[in-house]
């Protein structure tokens, strides 16, 4: 339970100044404590390093935050799964969609289902709060991608899945 406390803690001092792109314009944090809430469910709680991974799981990609800080204040296990779902910042927008539904596949179990959880977030933002411009047409090539990398993640949890599944045929 403390090591979830500090995780969430540290993902809302790192991402403070961060806003989702949709409408709402709602604290990054959101987003953050779906994935995590909903891994904690996938699991039944049994997971905690999980569910601390899923409050991080953005920190490596979109803040100053490195491996390295995550292994000192997290271990080695939470910074690995952040790790496995984090793309690489320096290939072009379609080379890093391409590649996580590439390396989708051969992820642990556990990133898949980090991988997962964090698709049925962002899918559930676009049909409450779209991001500002985001056309219905490119909401629903944003759900089909997100249809392969998570078919490409082959059975990993049942609860996530059909999530997933329920969200995703909402907008395609």
């Amino acid at each position: 339970m403390l090591g979830v406390t500090r995780a969430m803690d540290f993902a809302a001092r790192r991402h403070s100044t961060q806003r989702r792109k949709g409408l709402k314009a709602e604290p990054y944090i959101n987003h953050l404590t779906e994935v995590a809430l909903l891994l904690a469910e996938a699991t039944d709680g049994a997971d905690p390093a999980l569910v601390m991974a899923g409050l991080l799981h953005d920190t490596l990609e979109d803040t100053v935050t490195t491996r390295a800080e995550l292994v000192e204040a997290f271990g080695d296990d939470v910074a690995s799964l952040v790790a496995a779902v984090t793309d690489d910042k320096e290939l072009l927008r379609d080379q890093r969609k391409r590649r996580q539904v590439e390396s989708a596949p051969g992820k642990s179990p556990r990133a898949r289902m980090l991988k997962i959880a964090d698709k049925i977030a962002n899918l559930r933002s676009l049909t409450e709060s779209p991001p500002l411009g985001w056309s219905a047409r490119k909401r629903h090539e944003y759900a089909v991608w997100a249809r392969e990398v998570v078919a490409a993640c082959g059975p990993t949890n049942e609860l996530l899945e059909r999530l997933f599944a329920d969200i995703a045929d909402r907008i395609t």
